[in-house]
């Protein structure tokens, strides 16, 4: 792996965890277990979706939150081979947050 590949990998050994801007909802990966938990942490009519990529663009799991008391969970077992993101937008429009690329 070159430099510019190492720079571009994060290695990811506790919980990480992604925001939307105005606190419209949040990503959190949950090291131990393996769990992601999405948020939508503004009652504002719209909801929000993180999603798990896998580099080169495969959708690995998709966590939707809104309309209901707490958070929405998904378990995936990110293994420590390949490059991992996590990628969070509010369905009511507007960029998305992403996080580093990451493996176990």
């Amino acid at each position: 792996m070159s430099t510019a590949q190492a720079a571009d990998t994060a290695i990811l050994d506790t919980n990480k965890v992604i925001s939307l801007p105005d606190g419209r909802g949040k990503m959190t990966y949950i090291d131990d277990g393996d769990m992601f938990e999405v948020c939508d942490t503004r009652a504002d009519g719209h909801g929000v979706e993180g999603q798990l990529v896998r580099k080169g663009g495969t959708t690995l799991i998709t966590v939707s939150d809104g309309g209901d008391a707490g958070c929405d969970k998904k378990g995936y077992n990110v293994p420590n081979s390949g490059e991992y993101q996590m990628q969070l937008w509010w369905q009511g429009g507007g960029a998305a947050q992403y996080s580093q690329w990451f493996n176990e």
